[in-house]
């Protein structure tokens, strides 16, 4: 199966999840204000990471996870801000889990558009995935190559 043998057995890798690997939350962060409530929130909210990790966007699948939860992030966000924020919540819940929602169409439209109007940068990864949606399958998250 494989050419040499694996430092680590393939089934106890941890994979970073797909957000991470479009760089939706790094984009998102990277277009926050520096000196603004909401950067400012996300480094006190995270006190073991640097400003500059924070502002780099380098968060971990169990930190976003804790954002989403988090009702005072949405409080220091302003309008732009939050609808860019519901809009990546909404696409990594309802699209890049485990199982597409009935509207995804709309929810990566509305991901799309909202990143536009705060002024994120959209990698070569969003574009081409965004145009192929429609190939992927039903239970997209619960399928990996690096799973085996």
């Amino acid at each position: 199966m494989f050419l040499h043998n694996p430092f680590i057995k393939p089934r106890k890798l941890l994979h970073p999840s797909l957000h991470n690997k479009l760089g939706l939350l790094k984009n998102f962060v990277k277009a926050l204000d520096v000196k603004g409530p909401a950067l400012t929130y996300l480094c006190g909210k995270f006190p073991s990471l640097i400003f500059e990790k924070v502002k780099a966007g380098g968060f971990i699948g169990p930190q976003i996870r804790r954002l989403f939860k988090d009702q005072q992030l949405e409080a220091v966000l302003s309008d732009n801000e939050k609808a860019a924020w519901e809009s990546f919540e909404n696409v990594s819940n309802g699209f890049l889990g485990n199982f597409k929602a009935t509207n995804f169409r709309e929810l990566v439209q509305g991901l799309v558009d909202s990143y536009e109007q705060l002024g994120c940068n959209t990698s070569l990864k969003m574009h081409f995935l965004f145009s192929r949606q429609n190939f992927f399958p039903l239970n997209w998250g619960d399928m990996s190559d690096k799973h085996g």
